[in-house]
């Protein structure tokens, strides 16, 4: 029986952008494999290429090189793809229901239904009794939680995260961490997560992509074996940090 195929395929994909008459290299020589349902984290230097990446995942930017495939038959990066962004963005004078409803909206979907599942999601992040506070109301964490809500309302089958914690401190950080890794494995949906924080890649990702600094280019992959359910104190074990010395050791840093 043939193997599966991967839900995203690249290999030897390169970006070059043209910055005041000349050629920038922002991406060059990437290669690997996504499988569907899988929670992987690309980590690198601030810089390096990893949102460009991102962005050529999402089908925001277009490759220069290489082979790239999202998704399989059928698959509509419009429809299918989710995008958390590290900023929440969420629009001010619209309730926390509204923002997550945003690209139902959009998508022209059937309001009843996605309002129900609004709800659920709401629930699902631990907001539950929130919908009709405004994002002022709320703190970074909060904010971020209806971000991630409204990066799922339309059920896609890829969520594509940039540093969607960056912004926050280090304890919300921290209980972000937990809360995302159980929406994953209440979802079921296929994550790509972009980090420059090697612990952060290791916490999360069922495996870690490491990217040299920019251009980016593949340095290693690993595959990340730790207790289920992760908690927070798995960080101080010998086998999370093994994980977390070698992939500083990829990115120069040991």
């Amino acid at each position: 029986m043939d193997a599966p195929q991967p839900f995203i395929h690249l290999s030897n994909v390169a970006k070059t952008y043209r910055a005041q008459g000349r050629a920038v290299t922002a991406v060059s020589d990437v290669t690997f494999d996504v499988a569907e349902g899988e929670f992987v984290c690309l980590v690198g230097p601030s810089g390096c290429g990893k949102s460009t990446l991102l962005k050529m995942l999402a089908g925001l930017l277009n490759r220069d090189g290489g082979t790239m495939r999202v998704g399989g038959p059928g698959f509509d990066p419009g429809r299918d793809i989710g995008i958390a962004f590290q900023q929440p963005l969420l629009l001010k004078w619209r309730r926390v229901i509204d923002n997550v409803l945003l690209p139902a909206e959009i998508l022209g979907l059937p309001r009843r239904a996605t309002r129900d599942r609004a709800r659920e999601l709401l629930e699902l992040v631990g907001l539950s009794g929130q919908e009709d506070r405004f994002p002022h109301e709320l703190s970074g964490g909060m904010q971020q939680r209806v971000a991630i809500a409204r990066s799922l309302i339309h059920d896609p089958k890829l969520v594509l995260m940039d540093e969607p914690f960056g912004a926050l401190d280090a304890l919300t950080r921290e209980r972000m961490n937990l809360e995302l890794r159980r929406i994953w494995t209440a979802s079921g949906k296929t994550i790509v997560l972009v980090t420059h924080g090697v612990q952060e890649a290791v916490f999360l990702g069922e495996r870690v992509v490491v990217l040299t600094a920019g251009p980016a280019r593949m340095a290693d992959e690993f595959t990340v074996t730790l207790p289920e359910p992760r908690a927070l104190d798995v960080r101080a074990t010998s086998v999370f940090g093994d994980y977390a010395r070698r992939i500083y050791g990829r990115l120069g840093m040991a």
